[in-house]
């Protein structure tokens, strides 16, 4: 006997059709957000110091998570026994902030006017990048909102104070939210090797309260040894630096750095982080798809947050 929530309306495969966000319904006025998750692209890639394309970070994400939008009644996972991200989760993608070629500044402001929409319409913010000059605004967004404390999954520690003048690039982002009054604390997991801050910006980010761990110290403690180093009853935001993976999974990104993250210890912190913690806000960054041209590092990106934005979702739930 068939399923009946699979055999109404339009059976609407992943190939069909235009690809928004999981080919949820596309929102165009800001104004009139009604919804539970609210995504936003962010498709900037000025803040670069080597490898530029994150700007097409945006649309590869959206066109790989048509890959996961089969069915109406959400997606069963058999180890939880769990259906995640049913019809009672609204999700709209509002399509991308205007990028303003070369004007960091108008940009940014560009986004965080979209997230700030987003927060005022009482729904989930989740930004894609673009690089990760672009947390700089989203977080600035949350001015106002509460205290908020910043899980930072990366390779990179991206904690530099200023460097010829530029103090808004893809090096800046954790320095500029750790100076803001209600971020309340950063946990930085997966820095590694050769990193763009130097061994001053370590040490001004200890100053700050920073909690910085490698992939191997991770290992050490669990997944869940790292969320439970989060102060409890924090709000936290999570910022997503797809570098933080290993490029063996993920190597359509402009600083790859060996020896990250596989699949499951990342999506275990994330489970174990929607479990402990109310997640305000998430950005995922730095996915340029022109360095993968099999689309995998696109597919993790948009794998990843669907299975976040499950997590989050059933842990409200209950």
């Amino acid at each position: 006997m068939s399923d009946n929530s699979y055999d109404t309306g339009r059976l609407n495969l992943p190939f069909v059709g235009i690809s928004t966000f999981g080919k949820r319904p596309y929102v165009a006025d800001w104004s009139s957000i009604n919804a539970d998750i609210a995504i936003l692209g962010a498709p900037y890639d000025f803040g670069t110091q080597f490898r530029a394309g994150a700007r097409f970070g945006p649309r590869a994400i959206r066109e790989a998570s048509t890959l996961f939008s089969f069915g109406h009644a959400g997606a069963y996972d058999h180890e939880d026994d769990c259906i995640y991200l049913a019809s009672d989760v609204r999700i709209v993608d509002l399509g991308d902030a205007d990028i303003v070629h070369t004007d960091t500044l108008k940009s940014h402001a560009n986004i965080k006017r979209g997230v700030q929409a987003i927060l005022n319409s009482g729904a989930l913010p989740v930004v894609l990048g673009g690089d990760h000059s672009i947390n700089i605004p989203c977080i600035d967004a949350f001015e106002g909102h509460g205290d908020i404390h910043i899980l930072q999954i990366d390779a990179h520690l991206d904690f530099v104070d200023e460097r010829h003048g530029v103090r808004f690039g893809h090096g800046n982002p954790m320095r500029r939210a750790a100076e803001k009054s209600y971020v309340t604390g950063l946990t930085q997991v997966g820095i590694r090797n050769v990193s763009s801050t130097a061994r001053e910006g370590y040490e001004s980010a200890r100053s700050f309260g920073s909690d910085i761990l490698s992939v191997r110290q991770m290992r050490a403690l669990g997944p869940q040894g790292v969320i439970d180093r989060i102060p409890k009853g924090a709000k936290v935001y999570v910022t997503i630096d797809i570098d933080g993976f290993c490029p063996s999974i993920a190597p359509g990104t402009g600083t790859p750095s060996h020896g990250g993250f596989l699949y499951y210890e990342v999506l275990e912190m994330l489970q174990a982080v929607a479990k402990r913690h109310s997640v305000v806000g998430i950005d995922l960054v730095e996915v340029a798809p022109d360095y993968d041209h099999s689309g995998s590092t696109a597919i993790l990106a948009a794998q990843v947050l669907l299975n976040f934005l499950g997590f989050i979702f059933q842990a409200r739930k209950a």
